[in-house]
């Protein structure tokens, strides 16, 4: 049988999602887990491999199995065996059809950024950080910039295995609460790193450092090394993941609150 679930992580504590040998990840501890209960090597699959630092509230997963047991004995048994920072939020039994990653429609991550002249010490592995003075007219039209149909291949990661770097953003934008700024992104998928790269651009133009325009010529140069430095983990999250209704998964919206 096949089993989707949602997974709520605090990634600060681990190596990315992705399983290493010797490397504490998010995949590994879920499989660990698993096997505390299944006694089968099981392999699991996700929407999408988050980085080191990086947070998830609807990360949707699915791993095949032959132990049969109910959907909430499934939730409550992977949790035991799982640090408090890794929770399952819901097990639901689905087609052998269903791929996490390949029967994604639509991606949402969102970015918290504290904008003040101290970070928080409470908040620092929740939120990204900056003291350069962020002006909220000029992040909206940076914004605009990237919104639509666009080669990112400028905005991922040099280590990025993907065929193609053209991706579409359908949604993207920010809403701001004293000194947080929340923005949001939704599109078809993200390259590795895309949306840090895209930050560090969009606090480089909301802060009068580079002009607006300038975004254009970095999505059309299709070079690396002109777009600023990859911006902190601490603040990403991968808030939800969309799938065809036909697959019969608990429908989500999951979000970031600081009284927005």
């Amino acid at each position: 049988m096949r089993i989707a679930a949602a997974v709520e992580y605090a990634g600060q504590e681990f190596s990315g999602w992705q399983k290493q040998p010797g490397i504490r990840t998010i995949q590994g501890e879920i499989e660990k887990a698993i096997f505390s209960i299944t006694k089968e090597n099981i392999n699991t699959t996700a929407a999408g491999r988050t980085d080191a630092g990086v947070h998830a509230l609807g990360q949707i997963i699915h791993f095949d199995t032959n132990l049969k047991r109910p959907m909430h004995s499934w939730v409550k048994g992977i949790n035991a065996f799982l640090p408090i920072s890794i929770r399952i939020k819901w097990a639901v039994d689905v087609s052998v059809d269903f791929h996490a990653r390949f029967s994604a429609k639509q991606r949402e991550y969102q970015y918290l950024l504290l904008n003040q002249s101290i970070n928080s010490a409470i908040m620092s592995h929740y939120c990204g950080w900056t003291f350069y003075k962020l002006h909220i007219d000029l992040i909206k039209k940076s914004l605009l910039k990237f919104k639509g149909k666009h080669d990112f291949n400028a905005f991922r990661s040099s280590e990025c295995q993907a065929n193609s770097s053209i991706r579409t953003i359908s949604k993207i934008n920010v809403k701001q609460h004293k000194n947080y700024f929340l923005f949001t992104f939704i599109a078809d998928a993200f390259l590795q790193h895309q949306v840090r790269n895209m930050m560090g651009t969009i606090i480089k133009a909301g802060c009068g450092a580079i002009d607006i325009d300038h975004i254009d010529f970095l999505l059309k140069q299709n070079d690396r090394r002109l777009v600023p430095a990859t911006f902190s983990p601490n603040g990403l999250y991968l808030t939800n993941i969309r799938y065809d209704s036909k697959w019969g998964l608990p429908k989500a919206n999951n979000k970031i609150s600081v009284n927005l």
